[in-house]
Parts: C-alpha cells; structure tokens; sequence
C-alpha cells in the first residue's frame, strides 16, 4: 500500500493533501477577531470544524437541536481546551420556525459574524416529510440553510463593513451530488413518495447546496459584498450521517484505507473557513483542500437560479400556512 499513501501524501495546489488534517490545514492562523456559525456541530465533523475554529481562537456559535446534547460537547471541548469560546443555541435545522426563531435569537444577541458554515445533514433516510411538509433530506440539507443564510446576509454584510475582514460562508455538499437525478431537481417531485429514492435525493439535496452556493456568489458579486460562497465535498467519513446506508458499512479492517478520519474530513471545511490562500475566492467547489470539478448540473446557471425562486416560493408558502 505504500504507492497509495506515497499518492496520498502528494501536496496540490494548496500545499496540502488528501489525508491532511483541520488543524494542518489550520496551523498558525490567528483566528481570535472572527466569529463563526457552524450547524450540525454536535457529532462528527462538525464538532471538530467547531473544536479547531475555537482552537485557532474564533467565538463559535453551534446551534444544537438537542440543547442538552450540544452542552456536552460543548463541556469536552471546554476540558480540552479551557480557553475555547463556544455558545450553543437551540436551532433544528429542518424546521423553518426554528430557522426563524434562531436567527432572529442571534441578531438580538448585536454579536458580529464573519463565518457561517452551513454544515448539518442527514443521508439516505427512509421517505419522511418535515415538520413544514417537506421532504426531509431537501427540508434539512437545503432549505433550512438556504432560510437561515438569508436571514444572517445582512449580519455578514454589517460585520464585513465594520471590520474590513472578508466574510466567509460555506456549504458542505459532497460528491454524492452526482447521483442527483438527471434533470437536477426534481421541482416537480420534492415530496413524490412513489418515486423516492432515498439515495437520489440525499444527491439531490447536496447538488442544492452546490447550486445554492453558486447562485448566491453570483448575487453577491453583483453587489460588491465582501463575502465569498463555496462549496465542498469532506469526504467519506465514517459517521453518524451513514447509518442509513448499509454498503457504506466497511469491515474495520478496510475503513482505515478506505475513509477519511473525522480531523481530515473537516479539513476543507476549516481551510474554506480561515485560509488566506481562498481570500477573494467565491463561486467554487472544494474537495481534498483544492478546486474541483463538480457535474454539468452544479454549474448550470440556469438551474441554480430556478432553483433560488423555487426555495424562496417554498419558504414563502410555508410561511404563509403558519
């Protein structure tokens, strides 16, 4: 297996490699003047994208569905590193009332953002409907971060023009987005129980967020906001987020050549987030710290703006029957 690692270990543009770790790929940064919102903090790689933000001296808010649960992590952070600024909030990411209600929570609190990491997600589930009446996977991976991304652009615009430092937002997609269905989205179809896939739609949902970085880089250009949007894939990370896929449960022995460990699945998240070499960087999609390519479809301007009205009219919709 040597010439594998051997290929592993290759640096790319970046300077960094496939098994690079978040706190490499974070080493020597001062990140003590930025505060950060990152979704999904309490388990797998979002606990350690939270744990090395605050390493690296950033205030990081983790919006917990479970309060109760994100204080214990929040508490094995603290007894690691004593001088770690971490908040939990209450937010479920899949339910645009709470959406709302955090956000609103948040610009109450006057505090600044420069980051926003929209990185909560679940994968492969069996066929539910959100609270709102809609396809968990699209409700939870796309729309509730496509909400709550709205809700804090003036927050990340404010800070932007107070500090002078670039904000940063960042969707953590992945490769699966090409299993998305072949049209893309399947407008028409979100909720089709008869048709669903669990698998496509956990691909469509992360295609969304692609799109969804995409369209709103685009919009932000266009305003000369001082925000950059990407988007990335962490790798194939054996977490909680896979229960629900059975061909992804690997004998141990093979998980170690296999998958990445949870420190280098967080790694791009924590290079997008903090790294110089990404300054001005926006509009792009990530993966092993470097540009990639995503399909057709994830670059398709068109289908990023449709699906832009469409996620506005659905959240409007809902808004509305409240």
């Amino acid at each position: 297996m040597a010439w594998l690692w051997g290929w592993f270990n290759k640096p790319g543009p970046s300077g960094f490699t496939p098994t690079s770790t978040a706190e490499d790929v974070t080493k020597g940064i001062d990140a003590t003047a930025l505060t950060a919102i990152v979704t999904g903090g309490t388990s797998g790689i979002g606990t350690e994208t939270v744990r090395v933000l605050a390493l690296r001296g950033a205030r990081v808010f983790m919006p917990a569905r479970n309060v109760e649960n994100g204080n214990r992590v929040k508490e094995a952070l603290l007894k690691e590193n004593p001088t770690a600024k971490v908040d939990v909030m209450e937010l479920d990411v899949s339910s645009l009332k709470s959406v709302y209600k955090f956000a609103a929570s948040f610009k109450s609190m006057n505090q600044p953002l420069n980051i926003l990491i929209n990185n909560a997600g679940i994968m492969a589930c069996p066929f539910q409907l959100s609270e709102d009446g809609i396809e968990l996977q699209f409700a939870t991976n796309h729309l509730g971060h496509f909400l709550l991304t709205n809700l804090l652009l003036d927050k990340l615009k404010a800070t932007t023009k107070e500090t002078g430092i670039q904000g940063r937002i960042i969707n953590v997609s992945s490769t699966a987005h090409k299993r998305a269905p072949q049209e893309g989205i399947r407008f028409d179809k979100i909720n089709d129980k008869s048709s669903y896939s669990p698998f496509q739609a956990y691909g469509q949902s992360k295609l969304a967020n692609i799109l969804h970085a995409n369209e709103l880089a685009r919009r932000l250009k266009d305003e000369e906001a001082n925000i950059t949007v990407n988007s990335l894939h962490p790798g194939v990370i054996a977490t909680n987020i896979v229960r629900h896929v059975k061909f992804l449960a690997f004998p141990a022995t093979l998980v170690k050549f296999l998958l990445k460990s949870i420190p280098q699945g967080a790694a791009t998240t924590c290079y997008l987030a903090l790294h110089p070499n990404v300054k001005g960087t926006s509009g792009k999609y990530f993966s092993d710290c470097e540009e990639a390519k995503p399909t057709p479809n994830a670059t398709n301007p068109a289908l990023a703006r449709q699906l832009w009205d469409f996620s506005e009219k659905l959240v409007s919709e809902v808004t509305m029957t409240d």
